[in-house]
């Protein structure tokens, strides 16, 4: 029996992940914001399974309020680090409280969850695993915010898997391609302008014309989670969908690309 903690465990791939550890017969530290879902999440698992936990990661206590439900329990084997939201709109068009608020949530938050955890996991030598997406390695029009707060998240994620190596802790980037969650629907949205229609309002209103079947099955992104979870080395990065594959392999071969045709400085 491991136990878990998952962030945003009450909807998309939080839910799906959380469903599954309960099924296989663990213990999970569930937090979310909303209470109702949280008691859903508690009705359906086995009595004394779930600790809830209805909690805002970016509230001041967070970091505490985590470390106390941590440190109840005894011991800590995965993290499933997967609060956050989406941001889409102009760079220029994003105000500062919406700049502010995407890294409060997605790259702030992330950070207090760990520091509140990485003691219990350096100590079982358990496995951290981070929520970014494709678009945390290269941006569309529109995803300016979103992406830089995803590539925040891998970098340090990096920097954290160099860090634990000697403590046998392992850390795993989940980088998810579009899939049919909740993620969707509920991502904020800056209207563009005019001067950004052609760009901007072009690529949203592709994504918001694409049908149902292009998006993925998000269980095997739950599915991808548990498989890492339990490998003795896991892989540093997991991108999970075709388009994620496909999408983040071309943005390196630009990236080789602008290496090959960079002046030579010798």
């Amino acid at each position: 029996m491991s136990t878990w903690l998952i962030t945003g465990a009450t909807s998309g791939f939080g839910r799906l992940v959380a469903d599954r550890v309960l099924a296989a017969g663990n213990n999970v530290i569930a937090i979310g914001r909303r209470k109702d879902r949280l008691d859903d999440l508690v009705a359906s698992a086995p009595v004394g399974r779930v600790i809830p936990i209805a909690l805002d990661v970016t509230a001041a206590d967070a970091e505490q309020v985590i470390a106390a439900a941590v440190e109840g329990t005894g011991r800590l084997d995965v993290v499933v680090n997967n609060a956050g939201y989406g941001l889409f709109g102009s760079v220029e068009q994003t105000g500062a409280e919406a700049a502010k608020a995407i890294f409060d949530t997605n790259v702030l938050a992330n950070l207090a969850v760990l520091r509140a955890t990485l003691p219990a996991i350096r100590a079982s030598q358990g496995r951290i695993i981070q929520l970014s997406s494709l678009i945390g390695s290269f941006a569309w029009a529109s995803s300016g915010l979103y992406s830089a707060s995803k590539a925040a998240v891998e970098l340090f994620s990096e920097a954290l898997a160099l860090e634990l190596a000697p403590t046998g802790a392992k850390v795993t980037i989940i980088q998810p391609g579009t899939f049919a969650t909740e993620f969707t629907t509920s991502a904020h949205v800056v209207a563009p302008d005019e001067v950004y229609l052609p760009t901007v309002g072009a690529f949203l209103d592709h994504i918001s014309k694409l049908p149902s079947e292009a998006l993925g099955d998000p269980n095997s992104v739950a599915d991808g989670i548990l498989a890492v979870a339990t490998m003795p080395e896991p892989p540093l990065r997991l991108p999970i969908g075709q388009d994620a594959i496909d999408g983040i392999g071309n943005a390196l071969r630009t990236r080789l690309g602008d290496l090959a045709v960079a002046p030579d400085n010798h």
